[in-house]
């Protein structure tokens, strides 16, 4: 017998056998039936296909049966001056073939944005445009305005549209499934159609501004930072045209055209003025755009 003083007690030599594997007991099958792995179906048909031009999504969508699609955007965002002007288009599939001169308005040259308006208006199965004034801009603030725009722009279609698509951003309460499409209106022909409407809405609406304020240059800008309405401003302060809520313009601290023009702070020789021109001077030089246009 050998005796150990101290320390863990040496393990046990092992013998030449292996002793066998004790078998575990069967467990009960279980009553709930276990739930298979996850698998999303593939549905080729209905992804947009880069190669399919400028109304893959449309044509996806359809397919899908959420056809017709409309697309909504804006033009004016980033303008110090003018408004906001925020259209809505529905394109069925079909119409987007006819409408040869669609693209993105911000690439194509004014001639040509002129004819594609046309397109769009003599192809799309429905479309409405929003106006929103300087004065709303500087009171609730630019985004504000814009998603409250493309509700309207939205709400004001008579087509009801299976899908609506929007240019950068999700626009919420439209009570209609919807996408957000980063740069939409270079690759969904819907949202471009809805940027040719807006963008040259907007313009008619600058070369009419233009007429009632001609020392900014409203006709070639068209409300935008450019060098020369930097000057323009710097030289004439900012009219009732242009936007208080930002940087370069708020730098004047109230002044502005109203200063230096009689007519301006004159209630009444502003009336006889919008008055000979044509104008309701209870209105906006815009006012009636889609009227005209319908």
């Amino acid at each position: 017998m050998t005796r150990h003083s101290g320390g863990p007690a040496p393990a046990p030599a092992r013998s030449g056998r292996t002793q066998p594997a004790r078998a575990r007991p069967a467990s009960a099958p279980s009553a709930e039936p276990q739930p298979a792995a996850l698998t999303l179906p593939r549905y080729p048909g209905y992804t947009p296909r880069r190669d399919a031009g400028l109304g893959a999504y449309e044509a996806a969508l359809t397919r899908a049966g959420f056809g017709p699609v409309a697309g909504i955007d804006e033009a004016g965002r980033g303008a110090c001056a003018g408004p906001l002007v925020v259209a809505a288009v529905v394109l069925e599939r079909a119409s987007i073939k006819k409408m040869s001169r669609l693209a993105d308005s911000k690439l194509l040259s004014g001639q040509v944005r002129e004819e594609a308006y046309q397109e769009v208006l003599a192809a799309a199965l429905d479309w409405h445009v929003v106006v929103i004034g300087p004065d709303q801009i500087d009171a609730t603030g630019l985004h504000v305005c814009n998603v409250a725009g493309m509700r309207r722009a939205f709400a004001g279609l008579r087509a009801r549209p299976g899908y609506v698509l929007t240019d950068g951003f999700p626009v919420q309460g439209l009570g209609m499934p919807g996408l957000a499409v980063w740069k939409g209106d270079r690759v969904a022909a819907s949202v471009a159609a809805a940027s040719v409407l807006a963008k040259v809405s907007r313009d008619r609406m600058m070369r009419d501004l233009h007429e009632r304020y001609p020392q900014y240059g409203f006709d070639r800008h068209k409300g935008y930072s450019t060098d020369e309405h930097v000057r323009a401003l710097d030289e004439h302060g900012p009219c009732p045209e242009h936007r208080r809520s930002f940087v370069n313009v708020a730098r004047f601290d109230g002044r502005d055209l109203a200063a230096r023009n009689p007519a301006a702070r004159n209630p009444a020789a502003r009336d006889a003025a919008a008055g000979a021109a044509g104008q309701n001077p209870a209105e906006p030089a815009w006012a009636g755009e889609r009227r005209m246009d319908a």
